[in-house]
């Protein structure tokens, strides 16, 4: 049998609903919260589930191997890992627990038991002997469809065409994060942010880059009381401003231990900025933000932390 080949994920790019008069040429899928995942199915009865980053999180997740066993040919498939809440939404922080145990099988066997993932599938990019990812988004969800992969831990959701302002709201309403808008014709872009497909969130957010902290007061003496954050521009970490609520006391002895082992003497921003008592860290931390808006500058206004990113490297959001 060939070797099935490794392919990146596409990414999506931030922005709004495409305007009502062209949104015919638009799917509209839901946007799940969890962590991504290239399924890789040789059609020997075998799985392979690779992160975002290439690093194979099989083990992490038993309870999704027999995939393997349900598709009878070779395929590669696009996904997101999701753990879902009483109402079927998906739930990051329950998912988080799941995260990182690629490691210790034994452990994650335990974790599947507590709280069992689930695979959602969204793209077919090689199947059989093809490499579809030259094919048009609707072909290859046909294709997709056409597999009929529906199971206790995977399934298939519905992409509808156009009615864009009508998915959002009702994802807005099930309190769900929003929704993705995929250009009927776009061809599938390994490994590059498209314009033809578009995330929209019910709230702003921005993946950061941790550079370094400020010690807390009081009863958080010894904790984070901010985090020092930015983003990557034109190779350089740029600092885009601080980050001081949103954390749970167990989120924040969490990056507190993080933050310790990643000490260093110099700042890691392209600029120093101005901000008494900083410390610094290695920018190897990554965290979800949410925020009201940005400045001329690009600082974060109103900005509070959402989660800690385990399943992405400070490279994947550059």
């Amino acid at each position: 049998m060939d070797v099935l080949p490794r392919i990146a994920p596409m990414l999506a790019t931030p922005g709004g609903l495409p305007p009502e008069a062209v949104e015919d040429r638009w799917g509209f899928e839901v946007k799940y919260d969890g962590q991504r995942a290239m399924v890789y199915l040789p059609g020997d009865g075998t799985a392979v589930l690779r992160a975002r980053s290439g690093a194979d999180i099989t083990p992490a997740y038993p309870e999704l191997k027999a995939l393997g066993s349900v598709l009878g040919r070779p395929a590669v498939l696009d996904g997101e890992i999701v753990a879902l809440d009483a109402e079927g939404r998906s739930d990051f922080e329950r998912l988080q627990p799941r995260m990182g145990l690629a490691g210790s099988p034994a452990r994650a066997a335990r974790m599947a038991q507590i709280v069992p993932a689930h695979l959602v599938l969204f793209d077919a990019v090689f199947l059989g002997h093809s490499n579809l990812t030259e094919l048009p988004y609707t072909q290859r969800r046909n294709a997709l469809e056409d597999l009929g992969l529906n199971g206790a831990h995977w399934s298939t959701p519905s992409a509808v065409v156009g009615h864009g302002a009508q998915a959002l709201e009702m994802t807005r309403t099930a309190g769900m994060e929003g929704v993705l808008a995929k250009r009927l014709t776009s061809v599938y872009e390994p490994g590059v942010r498209s314009r033809a497909w578009i995330k929209i969130r019910h709230v702003r957010t921005t993946d950061v880059i941790v550079g370094g902290w400020v010690p807390g007061r009081g009863r958080l003496a010894g904790l984070p009381g901010a985090l020092l954050v930015g983003e990557r521009h034109e190779g350089a970490l740029r600092y885009v401003g601080s980050v001081g609520t949103g954390w749970s006391d167990t989120e924040r002895i969490t990056l507190a231990g993080l933050l310790q082992v990643a000490v260093i003497d110099e700042c890691p921003f392209d600029e120093v900025p101005g901000v008494a008592g900083a410390r610094w860290v290695l920018p190897r931390l990554v965290g979800e933000v949410r925020y009201a808006t940005r400045t001329r500058a690009g600082r974060l206004r109103h900005s509070s932390w959402h989660r800690l990113r385990p399943d992405l490297a400070p490279d994947d959001i550059a």
